[in-house]
């Protein structure tokens, strides 16, 4: 047996690259397998755990395309004796091993050897594991390669019925390799290349000739997905949304991504364990696809499409029209009115919530601050109503009993409120702010926490609310940024709405398309309300990108800006408060 002799010295921050993929693909998992280099790696050791010693020797085959490229074997001092079972079953003795170079020594070849190459061991978790901890003991990177392993190909790829189980003889035995293994690095690297060999004609019944195949074939995907994966074959790498379909065409489930290709392949593979999507993969027949030109337009034609069909498998964004809302009622002394649709506004209006829960905790922080009458009653500034309970314990200021003129209910109840809405909340906070100072000093800490809660919930809605009417007053703005490829990605907003998306090519200027998009695009025709065209979680997808500090406004029918004095900055107290705050009242979302 001849040794190695290392290239070069160790040391001890050396770092090992590895390129070629890189340079052949820009998605390695698409190189077929005959185009694949795998290095077939075997160990022998002493039996230890990997502890970066224990090694005695190790062999290596480098093929490609069915042709042998070369060859690395040597024996290997591990600085241990060698255990006397492990001398019998492979034949290595201490002699042997006595003037063999340590694995430090050995290492620097070994690495060089496989670099930019498929690593295919049997039993990988083995090799790879004692080699990953010889290099971490020494001061060498572990180059990541790629790692396929026999054992699990052969799992997946023969029944019971052909080999009673996986061993590397039992395989070599199955397919009559040339040769067969013994025990030795070389001898059962070479029987692994055979039965790669073997096993890599077997793939190609189940569709699988490309490395990434290969590799999530090897995974434990169920048989659904295995079975159902030919739905991601030719759809685009491009951004778009997708869209799974039933044997009827309805949508199941609507997704969106930046490479459509790549996302619904992920679906088939190891990595997706819900037991929702496998219920989902299971009744799907087809997926469809929508190109988008950039991920904006992907993100928002996502939202549609679940808010129009409602996909059963989709849990978020399904009903907007849900959405709820506080209105100040338009009569002599007005109340707060949860209400879901928007009339003219007659009405100050707070929201858009999505659930009664955050609504309700709102409400009771605006009441907590301001003296609105909780009652639904319909009063008359001429008619008296009997007063109820709350009056007789000061909670209420009694407008029923006309205690309170409208003009003075006006000034301290509805126009704080009103004015809250759409610029200073100040009047809210601070009174909430003083409630929750009286009941700590007071000791009265879980009901301190309880208004805390409110005081969140009442500036997460404002906020919420004038980041978006300001930009769902704006009747058209046209922005762009700079695409990944050199052009630019231009968006036309009307009202908060996406109303056309595009992108310009490279190398050329943008104002033509832009022009062509604000011709062709959607009209809009506002309706009452905060948000008079689209939903309030489209306009923000749209907000978030435009907010981006990469994107560029090109041109605003009307100024785009926040009230000086408005809730926004108040974000630093919200953050507080619902850091503070516990349980769900913390987290509820408006």
């Amino acid at each position: 047996m001849s040794y190695l002799t290392p290239s070069v010295p160790r040391v001890a921050d050396v770092e090992y690259v590895q390129g070629t993929f890189d340079t052949l693909l820009d998605d390695p998992g698409a190189l077929s397998l005959r185009e694949t280099t795998f290095v077939v790696v075997d160990l022998e050791t002493t039996g230890a755990a990997p502890d970066g010693g224990g090694i005695t020797e190790i062999g290596a085959v480098k093929v490609r395309g069915g042709d042998e490229l070369g060859v690395l074997a040597t024996l290997v001092n591990p600085g241990t004796p060698i255990p006397p079972f492990i001398t019998v079953l492979t034949g290595i003795t201490q002699a042997m091993i006595a003037p063999a170079p340590p694995i430090e020594e050995v290492l620097p070849s070994f690495l060089e050897f496989i670099r930019g190459a498929v690593l295919v061991a049997h039993n990988a978790a083995y090799d790879v594991g004692f080699l990953k901890a010889a290099c971490a003991k020494h001061g060498y990177r572990w180059p990541q390669p790629k790692v396929l392993d026999t054992v699990a190909l052969a799992r997946r790829a023969l029944v019971r019925d052909e080999v009673p189980n996986n061993k590397l003889g039992t395989l070599a035995a199955y397919f009559r390799t040339p040769r067969q293994p013994s025990h030795r690095a070389l001898a059962d690297a070479e029987a692994t290349v055979d039965v790669l060999h073997a096993l890599i004609g077997r793939l190609g019944s189940y569709k699988v000739h490309t490395l990434g195949d290969a590799i999530e074939f090897a995974k434990a995907v169920t048989p659904t997905q295995r079975r159902k994966r030919h739905l991601a074959e030719g759809l685009p790498h491009a951004p778009g949304v997708y869209i799974f379909r039933a044997a009827d065409d309805r949508p199941l489930y609507v997704g969106t991504s930046g490479d459509i290709a790549t996302r619904v392949r992920s679906y088939f593979t190891a990595a997706e364990k819900r037991a929702r999507m496998s219920e989902m993969l299971g009744a799907a027949e087809r997926v469809e696809a929508v190109e988008c030109a950039h991920a904006l337009e992907a993100e928002v034609r996502e939202l549609r499409l679940i808010a129009a069909h409602a996909p059963p498998y989709n849990r978020r964004s399904k009903y907007p029209e849900r959405a709820m809302w506080l209105k100040l009622t338009a009569e002599a002394y007005p109340r707060l009115s949860l209400v879901r649709t928007l009339g003219e506004l007659d009405g100050a209006y707070l929201g858009p919530f999505t659930s009664r829960r955050a609504a309700d905790l709102a409400a009771a922080g605006v009441h907590d601050a301001l003296p609105l009458r909780p009652c639904t009653l319909k009063l008359s500034a001429r008619t008296i109503t009997p007063a109820c309970a709350l009056a007789e314990l000061g909670r209420c200021a009694a407008p029923c009993e006309h205690k309170i003129s409208t003009e003075e209910y006006s000034e301290r109840a509805a126009s704080p409120f009103a004015r809250a809405t759409t610029g200073d909340p100040a009047p809210l906070v601070d009174a909430l702010m003083a409630r929750i100072e009286t009941l700590s000093d007071a000791q009265r800490y879980e009901e301190a926490a309880v208004v805390r809660a409110r005081l969140a919930a009442v500036l997460r809605s404002t906020v919420r609310l004038q980041r978006l009417v300001g930009l769902t007053r704006i009747a058209e703005l046209a922005a762009a940024r700079r695409a990944p490829d050199g052009g630019w990605e231009l968006a036309v907003v009307r009202h908060g709405r996406l109303a056309a998306a595009g992108v310009s090519a490279p190398k050329m200027h943008p104002r033509p398309v832009l022009e062509t998009l604000k011709a062709t695009a959607e009209t809009v025709q506002p309706a009452p309300g905060p948000l008079p065209a689209a939903s309030a979680e489209e306009t923000e997808r749209v907000l978030a990108w435009l907010e981006r500090p990469d994107t560029r406004l090109v041109e605003t029918s009307t100024g785009w800006g926040s009230p000086v004095r408005g809730a926004a900055r108040y974000r630093n107290l919200l953050t507080l408060a619902e850091r503070a705050s516990s349980g769900k009242d913390s987290t509820e979302s408006s």
